[in-house]
């Protein structure tokens, strides 16, 4: 077994869609509308074969601020090969403007990682 896909309703599909290909290499799927239901996607797709769904419909407008850990989906962890490439997509990530919620380190349980944010506040783990 494995894990095919996340999915993400989103705000904003074409800016959430251009963080994950400019920084995490995605490519993307044509977008998929379905009007009558008033939603669309985008499949976001790694190297590996694992993507993220990104979605949207206009009914789902309701989120909460992440400002402490709270049930459900704490993040997403991407592996980008090194620490090297953890510190250097960390430091490409905030020069264009996204908050670093963690910096680079070494984790007690011996992950080196980076946690960020994306463009609507869910946390990813940047880890070697």
């Amino acid at each position: 077994m494995k894990i095919e896909h996340i999915a993400i309703w989103v705000e904003n599909l074409e800016t959430m869609r251009d963080f994950y290909t400019t920084f995490f290499n995605t490519s993307s799927s044509e977008k998929y509308i379905n009007e009558k239901k008033g939603f669309s996607s985008y499949f976001l797709s790694f190297g590996t074969g694992a993507r993220i769904e990104i979605m949207h419909r206009s009914d789902i407008f309701e989120r909460t601020e992440f400002k402490e850990e709270k049930l459900g989906l704490a993040h997403l962890a991407i592996s980008v090969g090194s620490i090297e490439k953890v510190n250097q997509l960390t430091e490409t990530i905030r020069k264009n403007g996204f908050q670093i919620i963690g910096e680079p380190r070494f984790t007690g349980d011996d992950y080196y990682e980076s946690i960020v944010s994306d463009p609507e506040g869910n946390r990813i783990e940047i880890t070697e």
